[in-house]
């Protein structure tokens, strides 16, 4: 496990040093995320580098979900090392249900996409219940992320990454509905918390895409 983690902090060391390099990025309201205690990290998705990104966000160990296909060809042993975890999708995965509630009970923290998969523009998509179900079930906070600039540094069916500048901004933590003694968490509840998420998404969303537009004209 502590070879894992130095693995871990090494690559996050590459990450950060080549996305402020290549992608100019800057990261607004750090502050927001956890000092300590387990928490769902909640991005906008619409690259393939927006996992990348997100690992750069807090110097605190993230873990992700990832498509089972990321698995072949021996690659799991690398992913392992990193914080990831499969998920079939299409299919309510039990296994990857433990696994995040397994990760946050040991206090860390846990990456998901509420959009699912990758989507395009700049509307936030309707999103999944997971990331909501996941907070309420376990009574830990939501952090919501927008990122600006993702989709161009490698659009979606792109083979290499594009040098462009790119933009996070992290919302304050959304904290989940606490039940009732004795009762569970309704859908409804959980789903409403997944409204909330959408509506501070789109903001945060928003405002990293401004930011990005903004450097963009300045430098023309």
């Amino acid at each position: 496990m502590k070879a894992d983690l130095l693995f871990y902090r090494f690559v996050q060391l590459i990450l950060r040093g080549f996305s402020r390099l290549f992608w100019r990025l800057t990261i607004e309201g750090r502050e927001n995320i956890p000092a300590e205690g387990a928490f769902v990290l909640a991005p906008v998705h619409r690259s393939n580098v927006d996992t990348a990104l997100a690992a750069t966000i807090t110097t605190r160990r993230m873990h992700f979900m990832g498509k089972a296909s990321m698995w072949k060809f021996g690659f799991g042993v690398l992913w392992n090392a990193l914080g990831a975890y499969p998920v079939h999708r299409g299919a309510a995965d039990r296994e990857a249900l433990r696994k995040t509630a397994d990760v946050i009970t040991t206090g860390e923290a846990v990456v998901i996409f509420p959009e699912g998969t990758r989507q395009s523009g700049p509307e936030v998509q309707a999103l999944f219940d997971g990331a909501a179900y996941i907070a309420t079930k376990m009574g830990v906070p939501i952090v919501p992320v927008g990122i600006g600039g993702s989709e161009k540094a490698m659009p979606k069916g792109a083979k290499f990454i594009h040098p462009t500048k790119v933009h996070i901004v992290v919302g304050p933590p959304l904290e989940p509905p606490r039940p009732e003694d004795g009762k569970r968490t309704s859908r409804r509840a959980v789903h409403e918390l997944t409204e909330q998420l959408h509506t501070e998404i789109q903001k945060l969303f928003d405002q990293a895409q401004a930011t990005v537009t903004g450097a963009s004209s300045s430098r023309s």
